[in-house]
């Protein structure tokens, strides 16, 4: 008779091929999905298209970037407008007061909103739940104040004009630029989401998640954790502010520090799923879409709105997670149902063994 300990130790072939079949699969997906990312200029019929593609790759940033905090910890953020803002209006006001070079400007802004986060974090994770996302939207509205208020420093109200890094381009050649700069940042703060993912400090913030007392409980310097995270997300909010500020030109405080800004980073992580890497990149490329679309077809009108609301509120009815869960549960159905490692080990073993005899018999 096979040891029993053997029975339960001894992996199946077919299911240690299983992590390396699954392995590969993620490797193509994502060579895959940069591959389509990349080459959607080629295909792009005109310069507005290539810039909608502008606009939903600065959406994935900024969806992405919020994802490090509030996918990690659960701290729903309203507030991330602010550092969006700040590193539009800190990218165009280093430039024109300090007179720097346009990149050297993009860091110099993401630097000061990096400083700035940290007070205003530690103050807002002080509170929990709803308390948090009054005291994260409260900010929004302080900064659009100040914006549109201080007119002699920040243009007021008639908005602010940042100069073009590269002058000489063209307008499809400009969106052309940045469309694989914002690629670029948005593969810098994929990589970023998931090294914490993986790390010793990703699964303190997903305990913190789950149950915040009983991390604290367990040792786990929950504030400092938290504080960490939040610089993270502001900074590359800022980052992909500062990026947009480059890219269009024109600031608008309205805009900037808008609390639909603040709702679309939230909406389009939950569309795709916050607990997974591409989640916030596949809600911004539907919902993203959807909205440039909805602007093209009804206009200055707010119509934009109430069709986006409509799709979005279709998507929470049937996928209540996100696009990316929902997907895989449904995947999961028509899979075979796994046996334990043990039970298929032993399977495997008893048949071997009546073979032999069998053999034995003749």
């Amino acid at each position: 008779m096979p040891n029993v300990s053997d029975l339960r130790t001894t992996p199946s072939p077919a299911r240690s091929r299983r992590p390396r079949r699954a392995n590969v699969i993620r490797l193509i997906t994502v060579v895959g999905g940069a591959a389509l990312v990349l080459s959607f200029p080629l295909v792009s019929p005109n310069p507005y298209i290539l810039s909608v593609g502008v606009m939903v790759l600065n959406y994935a940033v900024l969806s992405t970037s919020w994802n490090m905090i509030s996918g990690f910890t659960g701290y729903i953020s309203l507030g991330h407008a602010a550092y969006f803002g700040l590193g539009a209006y800190g990218t165009g006001l280093t430039i024109k007061y300090l007179g720097l070079p346009s990149f050297v400007a993009f860091f110099v802004a993401g630097l000061i909103v990096l400083v700035l986060s940290i007070p205003v974090g530690f103050a807002a994770l002080r509170v929990r739940g709803a308390s948090f996302v009054i005291v994260s939207l409260s900010l929004v509205l302080v900064l659009l104040l100040v914006f549109q208020g201080w007119r002699g420093f920040t243009g007021g109200s008639e908005g602010l004009f940042v100069p073009r890094p590269f002058p000489d381009l063209s307008r499809s050649e400009h969106h052309l630029t940045f469309f694989f700069l914002f690629a670029a940042l948005l593969a810098v703060s994929l990589l970023c989401w998931w090294i914490i993912d993986r790390s010793r400090f990703g699964t303190a913030l997903k305990a913190i998640r789950e149950d915040e007392d009983k991390a604290q409980s367990l040792g786990v310097p929950t504030m400092q954790y938290k504080l960490v995270a939040h610089v993270i997300s502001a900074t590359f909010t800022a980052l992909g502010g500062g990026m947009y500020a480059l890219w269009f030109g024109d600031l608008d405080p309205i805009f900037q520090f808008s609390i639909l800004i603040s709702s679309y980073m939230v909406l389009m992580a939950l569309l795709g799923g916050v607990r997974h890497l591409f989640g916030p990149l596949l809600g911004a490329i539907v919902l993203g879409v959807a909205i440039e679309f909805f602007k093209l077809k009804f206009g200055d009108t707010q119509l934009h709105l109430i069709a986006t609301g409509l799709l979005l509120g279709i998507v929470v009815l049937f996928m209540p997670d996100g696009i990316i869960p929902s997907v895989q549960s449904l995947l999961a159905r028509f899979r075979p149902q796994e046996s334990s490692i043990s039970e298929l080990s032993a399977a495997e073993r008893l048949e071997e063994d009546a073979k032999r005899e069998a053999e034995m018999t003749r």
